[in-house]
């Protein structure tokens, strides 16, 4: 008898829950309208209103943008970034970003360089192989934007700032 019950309750359960579910839409695919924002706005708000008074809650507008006129959008990146001041970089900063030239890589800031740097010598103090490296390394230095894959591949990029880095920076 208990199980019987049980079946019974887990039906009619499973049911209500369809029936919910089934109700919530009414399986309208196109659209007959055009949405505007002041509808959209007003019954979003209704809906907030609505489910609000249901669960006792205090209901909260939505937030809307003020000026829907102008999107925001980010401000681009200079492509032509001025380098910042090379009177604060080391001797040992200011001969790896050296050599990394004389290898035919130019970063768009030393920062950038030496960023790089400073992971393979942290690589290398933790014994990380060189695959690993040049995984990560690889991605920064295309990263850059100053990096031209049309002169470079960047992998080779990366082996560069790898090598250079071992040589002159991790010291």
């Amino acid at each position: 008898m208990h199980r019987t019950r049980g079946k019974v309750i887990g039906v009619v359960v499973g049911i209500a829950a369809t029936g919910l579910l089934a109700a919530c839409g009414n399986n309208d695919s196109t659209a007959t309208s055009t949405p505007t924002l002041s509808h959209t706005t007003t019954a979003a708000a209704t809906s907030a209103s609505t489910s609000a008074a249901a669960t006792g809650q205090p209901s909260q507008a939505p937030e809307t943008p003020t000026d829907t006129a102008t999107p925001e959008r980010p401000q681009p990146v200079p492509t032509n970034a001025v380098p910042e001041d090379t009177s604060k970089l080391t001797d040992k900063d200011k001969k790896f970003l050296d050599a990394l030239k004389a290898a035919g890589i130019t970063p768009s800031t030393p920062d950038i360089a030496l960023s790089i740097g400073s992971y393979v010598c942290q690589g290398v103090a933790a014994n990380a192989s060189d695959q690993d490296l040049m995984t990560f390394v690889s991605a920064m230095a295309g990263s850059d934007p100053s990096f031209d894959p049309a002169k470079m591949p960047v992998e080779k990029a990366g082996r560069i700032y790898i090598d250079t880095a071992k040589s002159t920076y991790c010291q």
